[in-house]
């Protein structure tokens, strides 16, 4: 595993040298807040509940999302994978002794690091102006459970960036299907809404797809938008899909290798 550690930290050094890119994605969070609290304010003023939910819990659910995001998604992961097979530089990996999903899955975890850190201050700052609004629970279990749910969020999500960078060995140019997963992800990753506003059929048709788990599980149990009961068969589905997920993304490189051509790099 040091092989991996070394990447981990080469990984780090790099995404230190591009923090700003992160810093200015941190700062841009604080103006999709605004946008959100302006938008669900409107929403809001012809009832005080929504879907069963007042105004802060809901202002709560999108804080924490945009937190979350950035210590758990894929940001351009899958564009990187797509480079590195399209320009060759994967052939050093077929050469050594090295698994090339845990040294992209090595990357991808410490530039979270560096992201995640770099967003707290300015958070901190929109949640100090939000105090008054923002209605967090306090049930002890919910952390204990949001765990284990981001640290599978994030091999999900990476592991479908993954994916989209491996139809590379079959296409040219995945940018069409980044984009499209980009739009479904939005709608059914509780982006654009809270999932628990769509229709009682849809929601339960949502909870069996991936993308559910992605964002809005992990910002739904720490927001108090799931009960108990739901968010522990949440974890059963969710490592269900992680693990169904992450053997794909092994599938898919076995089956590009064939397909590949060994040129540049």
């Amino acid at each position: 595993m040091d092989k991996y550690r070394q990447a981990f930290l080469i990984g780090l050094q790099g995404s230190i040298v591009y923090r700003w890119n992160f810093a200015v994605r941190s700062v841009f969070s604080i103006v999709q807040l605004l946008v959100v609290f302006i938008l669900w304010s409107a929403v809001y003023a012809g009832s005080p509940r929504v879907g069963g939910f007042v105004f802060g819990q809901t202002l709560t659910y999108f804080t924490l999302l945009i937190v979350l995001q950035f210590f758990t998604s894929a940001f351009n992961e899958d564009y990187q994978i797509s480079e590195e097979i399209r320009n060759g530089l994967i052939n050093q990996f077929l050469l050594k002794p090295i698994d090339y999903f845990l040294y992209r899955l090595s990357i991808f975890f410490s530039a979270r690091i560096v992201s995640g850190a770099i967003v707290v201050a300015p958070v901190a700052v929109a949640v100090f102006l939000l105090r008054g609004r923002l209605v967090f629970p306090h049930e002890g279990w919910r952390l204990a459970v949001a765990l284990p749910a981001l640290a599978m969020s994030a091999f999900i999500q990476f592991s479908i960036a993954y994916c989209f960078g491996m139809l590379t060995f079959w296409l040219l140019e995945i940018q069409g299907f980044v984009i499209l997963s980009m739009a479904v992800e939005s709608i059914l990753g509780g982006q654009l809404f809270p999932l628990d506003l769509m229709p009682a059929g849809l929601f339960r048709a949502a909870q069996f797809l991936p993308f559910y788990y992605q964002t809005y599980y992990p910002a739904a149990i720490l927001s108090g938008r799931i009960g108990r009961e739901l968010a522990l068969q949440g974890l059963a589905l969710q490592l269900f899909w992680t693990l169904a997920l992450v053997g794909f993304a092994r599938f898919l490189w076995r089956r590009g290798l064939r397909r590949y051509t060994a040129v540049g790099g």
